[in-house]
């Protein structure tokens, strides 16, 4: 659909309910990803033949305006890893609901979110807050690089559970965001974002 034409924007692309098979077609619709790896880890695990050791990576890929995705994959080179890792990010693309959800912030911005979010992964739950433009981001490393990938600007975040685990964190952050773009915005907030748009 992509190469005939029918599908000419990631919203388009993601409005279709089709999954993404290929990452090609997110290079295409998006160009200019930027991809940050959050954790390499090495990974054993026992077979008859003895111990084999992987490499265990988590990737998140973003535009920086709206589009973010995550994955994590695993080979036996460090580099084979990152680049799996990335391809599978780009097939897990969402769009983030962005907006001002803070009372104290005008409305119609894109600098945060519209409403607060909740995600969680293992025994780690995050909780980011949408926060008035110029607060910048108020998190831990990892939660601050899928933000910026995300392209969300200013927000208050908390996190509960063992969040010294990268893995955990960084999903229960996509898992967040996630949520966030799943629920419906109502219309007259839509309305008003389209007019500061234009």
């Amino acid at each position: 659909m992509v190469q005939n034409g029918d599908v000419t924007s990631m919203d388009h692309a993601l409005e279709t309910g089709l999954p993404l098979k290929e990452p090609q077609i997110v290079d295409q619709l998006l160009p200019g990803m930027d991809d940050e790896v959050l954790d390499i880890n090495m990974v054993q695990r026992m077979t008859d033949s003895g111990r084999r050791v992987k490499f265990r990576c988590v990737v998140a890929v973003g535009n920086r305006d709206g589009y973010l995705g995550y994955a994590e994959a695993r080979d036996d080179q460090v580099g084979g890893a990152i680049q799996k890792a990335i391809e599978v990010a780009k097939l897990n693309i969402i769009k983030v609901d962005r907006g001002s959800g803070s009372w104290e912030d005008r409305a119609g911005g894109l600098n945060s979110l519209s409403r607060k979010a909740e995600g969680k992964a293992g025994s780690v739950t995050v909780r980011i807050i949408p926060a008035p433009q110029g607060l910048g981001l108020a998190a831990a490393e990892t939660v601050r690089n899928i933000l910026e990938l995300a392209g969300v600007q200013d927000a208050w975040t908390k996190s509960d559970g063992n969040t010294r685990t990268t893995v955990n964190l960084a999903k229960a952050t996509y898992n967040a965001l996630k949520n966030a773009s799943q629920s419906r915005t109502p219309r007259r907030a839509r309305e008003i974002r389209q007019e500061v748009r234009e």
